[in-house]
Order: structure tokens, then C-alpha cells, then sequence
């Protein structure tokens, strides 16, 4: 790979000074080493072991298969049920669509709309568990539900959540980390989450300026802030793919610079899952790192960073 020749960029398109992690602003491809901790908590300052900690240093997540008992789950999967059902809300900003269709592909900011999913995001396991990664309190900077539903359910292609975060939305630090909720059971065949275990050790600058207002588009299919074929190859050749699957109540907490996507779903099994993402309270959000206006705070939180359990 070779350097981003920034020469003939004028100075506006230029990285900033401040900016560790820069990416589309150059012409080619770059891949370089993450220049801040995995995990930033110690062993026994939280419910994870050592050799747990050690596993999601190198490998960028961690997998639960019973978590959340069957009561939590019914409960958040029929409150899933109630917003799907709800048409007003595909016409609010916080609904995206399927592209083509009327079929819900997510709902943003779904702890401030729903006490059910508030109440899930607050769970003290899960929050116990970001504490201890992340080693601080933590508010969340994202939540969603996702549906993919059966048959159409469509793809999200490969991607490093931070470069969006860092890029779009000002997050200086790779001390996030995101916790997929089953709500429904995650096969080999409906689409689940696929990871590239340990790509979450290199950072790759991907090509083409970010548009204005670029959340609209990218949230139903993202063409900027995604790696090249190449780049893909190449992770996927030293580290593998990964698709931690389970029943409804697995979840999966995995860092924020992991390379993830998933397939489309062409089986009748729908796949539903709660998304959130927890920040630390030492890494809230500046100025976005490509020069344009922040995305809403629907998307990106930018006002309220109350540590999640706090009144």
C-alpha cells in the first residue's frame, strides 16, 4: 500500500492535525496499525475473565449465548413486533427503508422512543461488560433496531463502524464498542453478522470524499467509507471470517474498528436484532474528522452523554 498523496488536495480537504485516524482524503488505499488499546479495563474490575479480555484483544468481540433471560427477550422481541407494525413510523427520520420497498431496514435512537429498549440498553450485564472494555463509564453514542426480514432482508456490506464514527461523526478514539442483541435466532443461512477476527488491529483509509448529508443515503446501502476488494482479500486472507451465531438472547459485543458486514436474507427465518453502541465518557465527539456538519443526533449522539444507569 502506499501513502495518501494529499500534494494536489487543496488545504480545506486536507486531514486535520488532530486527526490520528485520517481517511478519504487520499487516492489510494491505505492500511495501517490502530494506535490506541483494545480493551482499556483490567481484569477483575468488571464480570469478564482474563482469558476473556486476552480473546477479545485479539480476536475483537466476544459471543454470549444466555445473557439475557427468555422473559427479557420475549418482552424486547414483542416491543420489536409493536414498532414494526407502527406506520407512522417509517415516515419519521429516525425510520430507514428498504431500498425499493416500504419494509423498515432499521430504527434509530430506539432508547429514547421505547422504555422496553431504554430499559435493554441499560441492562446492568451489558453495561458492566462496556464499562469493563472500555475502562470508564459509558453513555450510548448509538442504538437501533435492525430488522431483515425474510426473503428480501438485504445486505450490509463489509465496514469499520469508527471510520464512519471518526469520519462523520467527530469520535477521536477507538474506545467504543457495539453489542448486537439476538431478538430472533442468528443461523448459518438468514444473514447473521459476520466478523474478520483481529482486523480490528489495523485501520484501513478508504477512498472518495464523504458528500453532504451523507447519512441519508449510506443507512440504506454505503458505497463511501468502505474498503476495496483488495483490502478485503488481504484481511480476509490473514485473519478469516467469523459468524458468531445463536438463539434468540445471544448477544455479541464487538469493537468499534472490527471489519463486519452481513448478507442478504433469501430464507423465510427473519433476523431482527437490537444494536447498541457505548462510548466511553473520555471519548465524546468533536468536530467530524471530514469537514462537514455532524450527523443528527438521532444517528450520533452529540448532547446528552449521561453515563447509561445514571438518573
Amino acid at each position: 500500500m502506499t501513502l495518501h498523496d494529499t500534494a494536489a488536495i487543496p488545504a480545506l480537504q486536507r486531514p486535520r492535525a488532530d486527526d490520528r485516524y485520517p481517511s478519504r482524503f487520499g487516492r489510494e488505499v491505505l492500511i495501517t496499525r490502530r494506535l490506541d488499546p483494545v480493551v482499556w479495563g483490567e481484569p477483575g474490575h468488571g464480570p469478564l475473565s482474563e482469558s476473556q479480555l486476552h480473546y477479545y484483544t485479539d480476536h475483537g468481540y466476544l459471543h454470549f449465548d444466555d445473557l439475557l433471560n427468555p422473559e427479557e427477550v420475549q418482552t424486547c422481541l414483542d416491543e420489536l413486533q409493536r414498532l414494526r407494525s407502527d406506520e407512522s413510523l417509517k415516515d419519521t427520520d429516525e425510520a430507514v427503508i428498504e431500498p425499493g420497498s416500504r419494509e423498515l431496514r432499521s430504527i434509530f435512537a430506539v432508547h429514547r422512543s421505547s422504555d422496553v429498549l431504554k430499559r435493554l440498553a441499560s441492562h446492568p450485564k451489558l453495561v458492566a461488560i462496556a464499562q469493563q472494555l472500555l475502562g470508564s463509564d459509558v453513555y450510548i453514542h448509538q442504538s437501533r433496531v435492525n430488522y431483515k426480514g425474510g426473503f428480501r432482508g438485504k445486505e450490509f456490506y463489509w465496514h469499520s463502524d469508527f471510520e464512519t464514527w471518526h469520519m462523520e461523526d467527530g469520535i477521536p478514539a477507538m474506545r467504543m464498542v457495539s453489542c448486537s442483541i439476538a431478538l430472533t435466532a442468528n443461523t448459518p443461512y438468514n444473514g447473521p453478522l459476520m466478523i474478520i477476527p483481529g482486523s480490528h488491529q489495523r485501520y484501513i483509509s478508504c477512498v472518495g470524499a464523504t458528500p453532504d448529508n451523507h447519512y441519508k443515503a449510506s443507512l440504506k446501502q454505503q458505497d463511501i467509507g468502505v474498503p476495496d476488494d483488495v483490502s478485503l482479500t488481504q484481511l480476509v486472507e490473514d485473519f478469516g471470517i467469523t459468524a458468531p451465531i445463536g438463539l434468540a438472547g445471544s448477544v455479541t459485543f464487538f469493537e468499534c474498528n472490527v471489519m463486519h458486514g452481513s448478507s442478504s436474507n433469501i430464507t423465510p427465518l427473519p433476523r431482527s436484532n437490537v444494536f447498541l453502541v457505548y462510548n466511553s465518557v473520555h471519548n465524546t465527539p468533536v468536530e467530524p474528522y471530514c469537514g462537514l456538519a455532524p450527523r443528527p443526533n438521532f444517528i450520533a449522539e452529540r448532547q446528552d452523554f449521561t453515563p447509561v444507569g445514571d438518573a
